[in-house]
């Protein structure tokens, strides 16, 4: 009997003509999944920039396999970029079943693209543009969620200078 009254309740507020939002306080169960929020999909856009810088410094380290003083560092500077990488993907929650396709508006590209040849002075525009975006994105997000693209941002200048800028 309750199966049959709850297939039975879109049937009879179709007919009605009513929708079941009309009917019961809070979202509408049976519009579908709501939207994303904006944190998340803030939080979506800074993971796939730091995605795309990764892939940046991955080229850049293949191009240089020695063990320089140069390949060492951008080492380094990579395991940070991995670190922050993780450090966003922690906060990223999703409900079950929603859309994890990455969001347009990424600064730095597709993190799947393979770049053909990074150079220092590319690595140094893409640590200035990221701090520039994420320093930017403060406003809009949670404080929490601010303080962490502040560290990230901080990092990245920090970044830039190591890279001779």
């Amino acid at each position: 009997m309750l199966a049959a009254s709850a297939a039975a309740l879109p049937v009879l507020l179709a007919t009605a003509g009513c929708r079941s939002s009309d009917a019961f306080a809070g979202p509408d169960p049976l519009a579908g999944r709501p939207a994303l929020a904006p944190d998340v999909i803030t939080l979506q856009a800074v993971i796939a920039a730091e995605q795309a810088m990764i892939t940046l410094y991955q080229a850049a380290v293949g191009a240089n396999p020695h063990a320089t003083d140069q390949a060492r560092m951008l080492e380094g500077l990579l395991g940070q970029h991995r670190q922050h990488l993780r450090r966003l993907q922690a906060r990223l929650v999703l409900p079950s079943g929603s859309p994890s396709a990455s969001p347009s508006g990424s600064p730095s590209g597709s993190p799947g693209a393979v770049p053909a040849r990074v150079t220092i002075a590319r690595l140094r525009t893409a640590e200035r543009t990221s701090v520039t975006d994420l320093l930017r994105r403060l406003v809009t997000v949670e404080p929490a969620l601010a303080q962490l693209f502040a560290s990230i941002a901080a990092s990245d200048a920090t970044h830039v200078v190591a890279l001779g800028g």
